[in-house]
């Protein structure tokens, strides 16, 4: 059995309040469990206006599969969401 995560920073330009990132990041994650069966969480940043750390997990038995299905959700989040630009991300495995 294999535990992969992949950790995601998004820039969100045009983002003047927490109140504003909040309805960008909450969209972020009720999507992505829909289009992926993933669980996601914001991890870090919560206090920046323009910036959010999300995390997805995922648990399966071929890690290339896992690998796969997280770099889908990265691909989604980058073309669905042009207000949440991918400054970077890793994918980890346990």
């Amino acid at each position: 059995m294999h535990v992969a995560t992949c950790v995601i920073t998004l820039q969100l330009h045009g983002v003047r309040s927490l109140k504003e990132k909040r309805q960008v990041v909450k969209s972020v994650l009720a999507r992505l469990p829909q289009q992926f069966n993933v669980a996601v969480a914001e991890v870090d940043g919560q206090d920046v206006w323009q910036t959010a750390v999300i995390s997805l997990a995922t648990v399966g038995t071929d890690a290339a599969h896992l690998h796969s299905l997280l770099e889908k959700a990265v691909a989604w989040i980058e073309h669905n969401r042009p207000d949440a630009l991918v400054a970077k991300y890793t994918i980890e495995f346990r």
